[in-house]
């Protein structure tokens, strides 16, 4: 469902004054300016202003605002759900019953000016698939214009997104490229990882070196668009045969960063069988040992679980202990020891949170192998076998 100009909906709160547009100047009163009462397109408050007319609206006719999603709507009755989630003009939405979705169009369109675009199957460049046994998202479509766009289409594919034998660094000596094409292709594939995370990292490296890129740093990049070249049509798989069970992995390459030797720490978050988050990035500050690079990630990966825990509660489903899988032993006996011993008084406070998220059993850390320890396609390059077992565990799969 689509508003039709929506911003003209939303109702200036300010005092606004606008010049009169050329070509439509008023002879008589050159001189004076126009007062609005709604909003134009153009102006700093327009967003805002349609936001909070469309709440106001939904909330008048009995829709609960999210308490952690301020963009999405709920209605139940009894057993029934129904969930609207607003992104600017555009609103997807769906329920358990076919008349609470009637009875949601019927409103809108009585209050605003819609256009109806059926089954959700394109949106925000996602192509969206829904089947009898669950629902496959890709970016095929975009991927293949991106190879294009930048002239690889017809260049050898990779199995791997990044070498493992390269380390990626500033290379000072190396010769320096034009800085618009690298960080044209670097806003780019950011836009791929929305249903590509087993590229997160390799583009999250290639991200670091913007300000003055080298060649060493362009042909990593290159490499990553002729692997997604031959895998263009991949996408995240999430089947309907699953649970709400939510859990997370967590983990990190100590000192991985050439130039400054911070870690990068990696995170993925399941419900049940199906990925519904992750993150990769660089680590603040730098670790002592692997065992506080460890902590840090499990840390960050609690702060995730906890924001995820919260807005699973709008959507009616209630965590109990949530489980944090870790391969450093180290790591996990920290989190459960409440004495200060002198290998873990220098981390900063900030993160020594977790012991009490584990004394209160809101968070259990679990050990697991590093063979199993699927957030590694988060924080290192890997090889070509290990890549692919990790990115089918994780939902990355191709659907004829």
């Amino acid at each position: 469902m689509d508003v039709k100009s929506a911003f003209l909906n939303g109702f200036l709160q300010e005092e606004v004054f606008v010049e009169q547009p050329k070509g439509f100047v008023d002879e008589h009163h050159p001189n004076h300016v126009y007062r609005l009462k709604k909003a134009l397109y153009g102006l700093k408050q327009a967003p805002r202003a349609w936001y909070e007319r469309l709440t106001q609206f939904l909330v008048d006719n009995n829709y609960k605002r999210g308490s952690v999603d301020k963009t999405l709507f709920i209605k139940r009755d009894n057993d029934e759900l129904f969930i609207a989630q607003i992104y600017v003009d555009d609103i997807v939405f769906g329920s358990t019953n076919n008349t609470k979705v009637q009875q949601f169009v019927d409103v809108m369109s009585h209050e605003f000016e819609m256009s109806l675009v059926g089954e959700l199957s394109y949106f925000l460049g996602l192509q969206i698939r829904q089947m009898n046994d669950g629902i496959f998202i890709t970016q095929a479509k975009y991927a293949k214009n991106l190879v294009k766009k930048f002239g690889l289409e017809n260049a050898k594919h990779c199995d791997t997104p990044m070498s493992t034998t390269l380390k990626l660094s500033k290379d000072a000596s190396g010769k320096s490229v034009e800085q618009t094409l690298y960080r044209g292709m670097i806003g780019s594939l950011l836009y791929l990882t929305a249903s590509r995370p087993d590229i997160s990292f390799s583009v999250g490296v290639c991200a670091r070196y913007q300000a003055d890129p080298k060649e060493s740093n362009l042909s990593s990049i290159k490499r990553i668009i002729r692997y997604v070249n031959g895998t263009s049509n991949y996408g995240i798989w999430y089947s309907f045969d699953t649970n709400a069970s939510l859990v997370g992995f967590s983990d990190a390459d100590w000192a991985g960063n050439c130039d400054d030797r911070k870690s990068t720490l990696g995170g993925c978050f399941f419900l049940g069988n199906d990925l519904v988050s992750w993150f990769c990035k660089k680590q603040n500050s730098i670790s002592l040992s692997t065992a506080e690079a460890e902590y840090i990630a499990a840390g960050s990966g609690c702060t995730q679980l906890l924001w995820m825990k919260q807005m699973l509660v709008d959507y009616g489903f209630n965590q109990g202990t949530l489980t944090l899988f870790c391969d450093n032993m180290s790591a996990i006996n920290i989190s459960k020891n409440p004495v200060q011993h002198s290998r873990t008084k220098h981390i900063d406070i900030r993160h020594h949170f977790i012991r009490e998220l584990v004394e209160n059993k809101c968070i259990v850390l679990e050990h697991v192998g590093t063979n199993d320890q699927l957030a590694d396609l988060f924080t290192k390059p890997l090889d070509a076998t290990r890549f692919k077992t990790l990115s089918r565990s994780i939902g990355i799969c191709l659907v004829e």
